[in-house]
């Protein structure tokens, strides 16, 4: 059962991801983002290194999707991710255009075909308030420079890529302002509880086992 986790920047995504991996013995695999070269520079200018930035990083979520989803999923019946590569797109249509959106397009299409798609897909949805909040909590140098209105634009554009299935893969949206899945046992508990919901409503799926 592979079970992806999504959401603006900021929302906690990692984080969850690596809380929830022991309560369902699951394999995890993580988004590398940090060794994207142009990231730094995006930030600064993102008209200029929104191509590059875009580019790098769907050839690298591409290879680490196809090379690992299938060999963690040979070692265990759970694995758990925090991003999906169809949310590389939904970067590109708010920092791409013209030529560079459609030649984007064509490559990311391409490379879709080969990658599997989660059995779920949790959606943690925030404020950007909350998010521009958290972005600033963990300081991470690159983030500094962060506009609010560029996650606000984010937010929408989530908003109404995960109000409907993507390629038939259900949705869970959870609510993440008020929950705090780090220092709060209970909100951690919360969101397993719903997950396990949500997996035994959908079809196919095995038998779960109670923690």
């Amino acid at each position: 059962m592979y079970i992806a986790i999504e959401g603006v920047i900021g929302v906690g995504k990692t984080t969850l991801a690596r809380l929830l991996q022991s309560a369902f013995n699951a394999e995890i695999l993580l988004e590398v983002f940090e060794e994207n070269p142009f990231l730094s520079d995006f930030y600064g200018d993102r008209e200029r290194y929104a191509f590059q930035t875009q580019m790098f990083f769907l050839l690298s979520r591409y290879h680490q999707q196809n090379r690992s989803i299938p060999e963690l999923l040979k070692k265990n019946d759970y694995l758990l991710s925090d991003y999906t590569f169809a949310k590389d797109g939904l970067f590109a249509r708010i920092n791409l255009s013209g030529d560079e959106l459609d030649m984007y397009g064509r490559v990311h299409e391409a490379l879709a075909e080969k990658i599997k798609h989660p059995d779920l897909l949790v959606y943690l949805q925030a404020t950007t308030e909350t998010l521009m909040d958290r972005i600033a909590m963990r300081d991470r140098p690159y983030e500094r420079d962060m506009e609010s209105a560029y996650i606000a634009e984010l937010g929408k554009a989530y908003d109404d890529f995960f109000s409907k299935p993507y390629n038939n893969t259900p949705v869970l949206t959870i609510k993440a302002d008020q929950l705090d899945f780090v220092r709060n046992p209970e909100d951690l508990k919360f969101i397993k509880r719903k997950i396990e919901e949500a997996l035994k409503a959908t079809p196919l799926q095995p038998e779960l086992i109670e923690n």
